[in-house]
């Protein structure tokens, strides 16, 4: 992978994480997990290039990412679904996703866990976070149909500068 600047990259972001989806990863090389996401963006605030990703707490990447200041943010592209199949639909409390998935680790210069076969990386360095409160929905039916009964538990939002991106 080639280190790049995320301000020269091309990619709708919109497209991307919608349809493509990401794999969040976060942990240190000896321990971490990565699970699916499709639930985020990438912006500019506080005068940084940020991204913005969505856990719910009773997923196990969100214990690595409390744990740790940085995380990746991996597009694999749509030819890896089973990947993202696998990294949404199972707990690292019981695969070894990098097994099941055949995925090759890389360690970024801070220390946050990617893959060699990622086609951009996105290494996030974390600067705030907050809860998820249904008090705070301005369109109550969002909050009913994304977290009501049987939906699991309120996301946390995380809020990270974005600190290096690579792509293959």
């Amino acid at each position: 992978m080639k280190k790049t600047d995320v301000e020269a990259l091309d990619d709708n972001f919109i497209r991307i994480i919608g349809k493509e989806w990401m794999l969040v990863t976060a942990g240190t090389k000896e321990h971490f997990n990565m699970m699916t996401a499709n639930w985020g963006g990438v912006g500019f605030l506080w005068n940084k290039r940020v991204a913005f990703i969505f856990v719910r707490p009773e997923r196990y990447t969100y214990g690595f990412i409390e744990e740790q200041p940085y995380f990746t943010l991996s597009f694999m592209g749509e030819e890896y679904k089973e990947v993202h199949k696998i990294c949404g639909s199972r707990s690292g409390r019981d695969i070894d996703k990098t097994a099941a998935t055949g995925l090759t680790p890389v360690i970024t210069e801070n220390g946050a866990v990617t893959f060699a076969e990622s086609r951009l990386v996105l290494e996030c360095r974390k600067m705030y976070h907050t809860p998820i409160r249904q008090a705070d929905f301005l369109v109550p039916d969002i909050y009913e149909t994304w977290y009501g009964e049987g939906h699991g538990g309120d996301h946390t939002m995380y809020i990270a500068e974005i600190t290096g991106a690579w792509v293959r």
